[in-house]
């Protein structure tokens, strides 16, 4: 006969995943108490790093199967929730997600559901990235400035390669401006191939 294993995920310490365990019994799971695997720990660590999925994949056995109220809960994004997925069905592992119907994510059905929010996931990955560069451009044929402002003003930088001629330290002038000594020597550096373009 098969278990059934519930995995349960909340990220800080102030959430509790009660709700969660009350959802997978009241979708019909008999769940022991010794198979709900319960931790607290951030959505964006993968599951195979978790220290008690990890434990959780240790007791499992082919023919067991394991429910989650969320697809979230198997992973970080839906590449990471799909080689969970992959993984737990080359053990022979069910996987029931109550948010998808309580489908079984290892089936054909699960895997076309699976493939399906993939798509949906990669699709909204590209608008993100495309939306981005668009604004780039944008802002670029604006005038604005992009990146981190200048850590030194145009002056700063005159007088720091001044003193540097006059034979100042790197990190005296690091520590008089403020900086980083890679500042000092990146503005150095700058005025050094001016001065190598300039006619």
């Amino acid at each position: 006969m098969s278990r059934v294993f519930a995995y349960v995920r909340v990220s800080t310490n102030g959430q509790t995943t009660e709700n969660q365990i009350g959802e997978i019994r009241g979708a019909g799971f008999e769940v022991h108490a010794r198979r709900v695997v319960s931790e607290t720990v951030s959505g964006s660590l993968a599951a195979k790093d978790r220290e008690g999925f990890a434990k959780l994949l240790d007791r499992m056995e082919e023919g067991d199967v394991l429910v989650v109220t969320k697809m979230d809960r198997l992973g970080r994004n839906a590449m990471d929730v799909r080689a969970t997925v992959e993984l737990l069905a080359g053990m022979g592992v069910k996987v029931h997600c109550l948010a998808l119907g309580g489908v079984d994510l290892t089936s054909s059905t699960g895997r076309m559901t699976m493939s399906v929010i993939n798509a949906v996931a990669e699709f909204e990955r590209d608008l993100l990235i495309e939306r981005t560069q668009a604004g780039l451009i944008r802002a670029k044929e604006q005038g604005k400035v992009l990146g981190r402002p200048a850590k030194l003003t145009a002056e700063q930088k005159r007088m720091v390669v001044e003193r540097i001629g006059e034979g100042a330290s790197i990190s005296a002038l690091a520590r008089e401006f403020a900086v980083s000594r890679l500042t000092i020597q990146r503005t150095r550096d700058g005025a050094r191939q001016q001065d190598q373009v300039a006619p």
